[in-house]
């Protein structure tokens, strides 16, 4: 069982930057890959980025490639994403997701709108 909370989200300007975190609880943070969705109203959750569980590889859908980067504190039992040069289209609720094996958890999501 783990129970994920993300934090970080608001309201930023165009080109402007946030980071969020996604705090895990337990103490087996460091089995899962983590991953980073967004979802807007009316649409499919898009996946934004992926860390594997030792933080040494990560994936990104092209909408996001050079601007986001999602990176992990095992330690902490934390994953970031830092997002740089925001843009409108980014405006969505983004979700922090724990998987290894049949296991699959969600946070709550954290609200990020891009808007001048």
């Amino acid at each position: 069982q783990v129970q994920l909370v993300e934090s970080g989200g608001g309201l930023v300007q165009p080109g402007g930057s946030l980071r969020l975190s996604c705090a895990a609880s337990g103490s087996t943070f460091s089995r899962y890959l983590m991953s980073w969705y967004r979802q807007t109203p009316g649409k499919e959750r898009e996946l934004v980025a992926a860390i594997n569980s030792a933080g040494t590889s990560t994936s990104y859908a092209d909408s996001v490639k050079g601007r986001f980067t999602i990176s992990r504190d095992n330690f902490k039992n934390t994953v970031y994403l830092q997002m740089n040069s925001l843009k409108p289209e980014d405006t969505a609720v983004y979700y922090c997701n724990a998987g290894f094996s049949i296991y699959n958890y969600w946070g709550q999501g954290t609200q990020v709108t891009v808007s001048s």
